[in-house]
């Protein structure tokens, strides 16, 4: 299975780099809750919402005959990574060389059809392939299991079975609507559907029937795939006439506490505290167009200013590395260089247990972290770099073994 797959998430949150955000913000654990009862009558409970909104029964029947839940899933769901990934296993995992010259012979060979996608929804090739090849390997690893026995597990099984149940009934609406078969209707372990890896509910508002056959079929009909893929990035607010974002290089003495996706300046701004392109050049400024600074290893690893469509890029999957590598594979398809050596550090990762001692200690010293879960999110980095601030050290808020070593030295103090 590729590397992708194994290191992002679809709908749980996990931690990347200490840069990943959850990914859907109503899919919250629920210990307690319906599905700890029996799954036959949870079934039969589900199946009159389903009518009560206006599925037929004869799809119910199809769907849910003989519906079991599948432990494998439950497992998936109840695994937790011991380690942080970092930037630089992250990359080479995802852009690697055979990849960037499949999507460029890919784009070559659907360019009419692609053209013709971005022509009406504003969205350049070049990205519409890199999400493809990123999600599922340009439609060769969609995932193997049943979409409608995963969610319905996933809804039973007590945790974030709200959301997942939403999930599931948008899925049977998809079936009613005769878009798939059940039998079709395969994804991954979380109920990610398709080439593009769309759950239920963005298929439900996004997908698109583009070549007329009455279907919105984003697993076997590239038209469908690619206007599917643009029109939720569209609607989401991409511009096509913008890029991502660009490597950047920082000046000496640089303030790191500036680089958050939440400081974002006009690009001149950028340029006159001393940014400058990858190479040495001066940075590019379009009038009325503004960036923010990321650092995805930290101070001692490469920095990206990154414009409007990166947090497009975040609203389909909000991990700050897998953004990254979208943008960058679509400019290695376009012709751009791969990233240096000197790009790619090495990195230690950093286990989410240390991630949670860190968090509580940082609490302990005065630097409000939140509630120790060995996610970093904003708030988490923020206390992080108000620590740094104070002990003299670059404020990144990039968690690592030295700043968790020197945290656990002061705490004992």
């Amino acid at each position: 299975m590729k590397v992708i797959d194994g290191i992002r998430r679809t709908l749980g949150g996990v931690l990347l780099g200490g840069l990943l955000l959850p990914l859907a913000a109503c899919a919250q654990s629920q210990p307690d809750g319906p599905a700890a009862g029996d799954f036959d009558s949870w079934l039969a409970g589900l199946r009159q919402e389903a009518i009560g909104r206006g599925i037929r029964a004869s799809t119910l029947e199809t769907a849910l005959a003989r519906l079991q839940p599948l432990e494998a899933v439950i497992e998936q769901d109840r695994s937790q990574r011991e380690f942080t990934l970092t930037f630089t296993r992250y990359m080479r995992g995802a852009i690697t060389e055979s990849r960037v010259e499949k999507a460029r012979r890919l784009l070559q060979e659907n360019r009419p059809l692609l053209e013709k996608v971005a022509a009406e929804y504003g969205v350049q090739p070049h990205f519409l392939v890199s999400f493809w090849g990123l999600e599922s390997n340009f439609g060769e690893h969609t995932g193997g299991y049943s979409v409608v026995a995963a969610l319905a597990t996933l809804a039973h099984e007590g945790r974030r079975h709200d959301f997942f149940r939403a999930q599931l009934l948008d899925a049977l609406k998809i079936l009613d609507e005769g878009h798939i078969s059940v039998g079709e209707m395969t994804g991954s372990w979380a109920g990610a559907m398709g080439q593009l890896q769309f759950i239920p509910s963005t298929f439900v508002n996004f997908a698109v029937d583009y070549d007329g056959d009455g279907q919105r079929d984003i697993w076997h009909s590239l038209p469908d795939v690619f206007a599917s893929a643009a029109n939720y990035l569209s609607q989401e607010g991409w511009r096509g006439d913008r890029t991502w974002g660009r490597q950047v290089t920082l000046p000496p003495g640089f303030d790191y506490s500036l680089a958050s996706l939440s400081v974002k300046k006009p690009l001149e701004e950028w340029a006159a505290y001393g940014l400058r392109d990858a190479d040495g050049g001066p940075l590019p400024v379009v009038d009325g167009m503004e960036g923010a600074l990321v650092l995805p290893a930290g101070h001692r690893g490469p920095a990206f200013l990154v414009y409007e469509n990166f947090n497009t890029i975040l609203v389909w999957n909000r991990s700050i590395l897998y953004a990254i590598s979208v943008g960058h594979l679509a400019d290695r398809i376009d012709g751009a260089p791969p990233l240096s050596a000197a790009a790619l550090p090495d990195e230690e990762a950093v286990s989410l247990k240390a991630i949670e001692e860190m968090q509580a200690l940082l609490n302990a010293l005065g630097f409000d972290a939140g509630e120790p879960d060995g996610l970093v999110g904003p708030k988490t980095r923020e206390a992080l770099r108000a620590y740094q601030t104070a002990e003299g050290l670059p404020a990144d808020g990039y968690p690592t073994a030295e700043v968790i070593a020197r945290l656990r030295a002061g705490a004992s103090r």
